[in-house]
Formats: C-alpha cells, structure tokens, sequence
C-alpha cells in the first residue's frame, strides 16, 4: 500500500483515549508520519485553548484545524495563523431564530481567544478551568465574531436537534455535532473540516487521493467524504461507519495507531 502525503485525523473519540490522553503508541504512530515526511494536521472540534496536551505529545511541531474549520493553528508558535468567524449579524440572526423555536436553548461562544457562556448552558470542567470563563447575557453574547456558536439542550436527543437546527438556520451557518450530548456546534455558512483541509492540501500541491483520514462523529463527515481514503473508529457514530472506506479499531484500542504503522511500515516494538 502506497503511503499517504498528508494525515488528517480528529481528536476526541478517534485518535485520543476516551480519558483525552495520547497513547504512547499513537504518539508514535504520529512521529513516524512526519519522520517519513508526509504531513500530520490534526482536525477538530477543540479550540485551540485544548490542544496544549497533544502539541506536546508531537513536540510542537505541524499545524491543527480547530473549531471545525474555523481555525487554523501553528503548533510551534502557538499562534492562530487563519480564521473563519461568523459575524455578529448572523450571530444575531442564529440566536433569535433558534430561540423562537427552542426557548429552552443555552449559547456559549468560541472566540479566537476565549470563551463565553450564558447562565444555564452545560460546561463540562474542561470548558472552562478554575471558573475563567465569563458568563454573559445574551447581547454580550453575540456581539463580536466567533469561532464557534454552540447551542444547548437538556433534554432533546442530539441527531434529532441537529436536523432541526439545520432546518432553522442552515442558510446562515454551518451546524455539526460532535459529542453524545444534545450539544450542536455552527461554524460560519460553508466552513467545515473538510474545506480548511482541502485549502492546506491545495498550499502543499497535493489533492484528494494523496490524503488519509480518521474520524468519529457526525462533524468529521465532509472530511472523510473529502478525502482519498478514510477510516473510522469502531466507537464511530453509525452515520460515520456507514460513510467511510475502512474501519479500524476503536479508539481505546489505538485504532489509528494501528492503520498509521501499516502505511508507514513499522509495527509497535
């Protein structure tokens, strides 16, 4: 099998252990992409204020696509080298709109820098560390660019919500989810993985059939759709395993690792 020029490979649920560490295993599955000399970019629903434990597990080097596409960012320098907000007037639109129909929705925004929550929306601890995050009102909320837009429900089953979501405001934003809660993630209108990744293909002259991907949720879709060969995890959503090309083994049983030391022919010491 001929080895891949460029990885592209989520994070959470996929290359990541369920606890959200690299295993000792993958992190060498990823030094041996680059050592072979094709590209690593790791592509997520993270900001990147979460990816400190993974820049230094491949030493800062290479670059991550963040919030879905939104982002683009130097591991080396830390630095957010591109970005695609949405701005305040859609924000404005998205909110009013959903919250016609779903009173009972909480917001909470990526900045390209930070984040900012309302009362009541669901923060899991690592949203925000030691209470940094500031809750806001609802015009505070929207009232500069973002990242990322995500909506909260208590109650509602996730795929379900997510239907409705695009529904009521697919014309203005780009709506994916990527966790098991009904917690839905919008990026501006037409940005995902997959156009971030094929803009850094295209800088490095290389196309579709020259990249590999790995995923795991619904927002990884238009990545593997995108790419020349693409893998899911065993753990994957059921509309992921029935889009891609392979399966592997679950995230918990390094299934990244696995195909990566098969296309770059090295097998675990």
């Amino acid at each position: 099998m001929v080895s891949p020029r460029l990885v592209a490979t989520d994070l959470d649920g996929t290359a990541l252990r369920s606890d959200g560490t690299v295993s000792p295993r993958t992190a060498a599955a990823f030094a041996r992409v680059e050592q072979a000399g094709a590209i690593l970019v790791f592509v997520t629903g993270r900001p990147p204020r979460w990816i400190g434990e993974v820049a230094e597990a491949v030493r800062y080097q290479g670059l991550a696509i963040c919030a879905n596409g939104a982002l683009v960012y130097d591991l080396h320098t830390e630095r957010v080298v591109e970005s695609h907000l949405i701005g305040p007037e859609v924000l404005s639109e998205t909110v009013t709109r959903l919250r016609r129909r779903l009173p009972d929705l909480t917001f909470s925004v990526e900045y390209e820098r930070g984040f900012a929550h309302e009362a009541g929306f669901g923060l899991r601890r690592w949203d925000a560390p030691e209470g940094a995050a500031p809750r806001v009102g609802p015009s505070t909320l929207i009232s500069e660019p973002c990242a990322k837009l995500l909506a909260f429900h208590q109650s509602m089953d996730p795929d379900a919500l997510h239907v409705l979501v695009n529904d009521l405001v697919g014309d203005l934003v780009t709506a994916t989810r990527s966790s098991g809660r009904a917690l839905i993630e919008m990026s501006a209108r037409g940005v995902t993985k997959a156009s971030a990744l094929a803009a850094l293909a295209r800088h490095h002259l290389l196309g579709p059939r020259e990249v590999v991907a790995f995923g795991d949720m619904p927002n990884d879709l238009p990545m593997l759709a995108w790419a020349g060969t693409s893998y899911a995890v065993a753990n994957a959503h059921p509309d992921v395993l029935a889009a891609v090309t392979h399966v592997t083994a679950a995230n918990d049983e390094d299934g990244v690792a696995v195909v990566l030391e098969e296309l770059f022919d090295r097998r675990p010491a």
